[in-house]
């Protein structure tokens, strides 16, 4: 019998590039969507490939909807997926400061409230059968904080946290839990998040927020998510998964410095970075004479 798997988010990015990998794969693919709409395109992009993913309609920050959902897909499955992947996310950009209290638990409910509640949902229908998977999409914002994504890295540090408390919990029961962990991929989740920036007028950070503008403008140019998906598929299939995969080169040398260099000159370099650390003179100096700016 082939084995069931939810992507959650499946409509864009990573979901959309594991939801078509997975299905790829054999597997029977169940993507969820917010509206209809969402749900139709990620039909038709399946069906573009020679491929059949089944849809159904989810808002992971909405408990009924949740429970709604789920107990569809367990019609739809016969009891329950064999396996979860739990993509839906977004990233609340803003120094801690400025992001309110609303915007602040909403990012939560999101990135780390959504999948605990789905593997809730999930996990007694997987005991039952002694086997099954659940897949958290994290980021090396897991591992590694930044200026001006506080919230964000919170986020997903606390997925981390819960999935490793969880796969320790649920390894008796034969369920495997798996973190994934990309670096910078081309996906829209930084565009979509540049219209949750808190108001620019009053804050202390304007200068660092129009940074994020340029950066936001080159990350067009980034690498496609395929690694994401594909790391993703081997998590699910690999008969003893590994408990954390990190994605892409800047997430494996961005966790390896993070976790060597001393904390205040790792400090300094994300302050330099996003602006709110301005390098000594002689430093400018240097960096100017080695890239020929003025």
């Amino acid at each position: 019998m082939t084995k069931s798997v939810v992507v959650t988010g499946a409509t864009g990015g990573i979901g959309l590039a594991t939801a078509l990998e997975l299905a790829r794969a054999g597997l029977d693919v169940i993507g969820t969507a917010r509206s209809e709409d969402k749900a139709q395109r990620l039909r038709e992009a399946a069906e573009r490939d020679g491929l059949g993913v089944r849809t159904v309609l989810l808002d992971v920050c909405d408990a009924t909807s949740t429970v709604r959902a789920f107990t569809e897909i367990a019609t739809m499955t016969g009891g329950g997926p064999w396996a979860v992947v739990n993509n839906a996310g977004f990233a609340q950009p803003g120094a801690v400061e400025d992001v309110d209290d609303e915007q602040a638990r909403l990012q939560l409910e999101t990135n780390l409230i959504a999948p605990a509640r789905i593997a809730r949902l999930v996990l007694p229908q997987m005991r039952q059968r002694r086997s099954g998977r659940i897949v958290n999409i994290s980021s090396i914002s897991g591992r590694v904080s930044a200026p001006f994504l506080g919230w964000y890295c919170a986020s997903k540090q606390g997925l981390a946290a819960v999935s490793d408390a969880l796969r320790i919990e649920v390894a008796q029961f034969g369920v495997k839990v798996v973190l994934i962990e990309p670096g910078s991929f081309g996906t829209d989740i930084w565009e979509r998040s540049m219209n949750r920036l808190p108001p620019r007028k009053n804050s202390a950070y304007t200068e660092s927020y129009e940074m994020a503008d340029d950066i936001l403008r080159r990350s067009s140019s980034l690498p496609a998510p395929g690694p994401v998906a594909q790391a993703v598929r081997h998590a699910l299939l690999t008969p003893r998964p590994r408990p954390r995969y990190l994605v892409g080169t800047d997430a494996k040398t961005g966790a390896l410095l993070d976790a060597l260099a001393p904390r205040a000159l790792s400090d300094y370099a994300k302050g330099v970075a996003t602006g709110v650390r301005t390098p000594p003179d002689r430093v400018v100096r240097l960096l100017s004479k080695v890239t020929g700016r003025r």
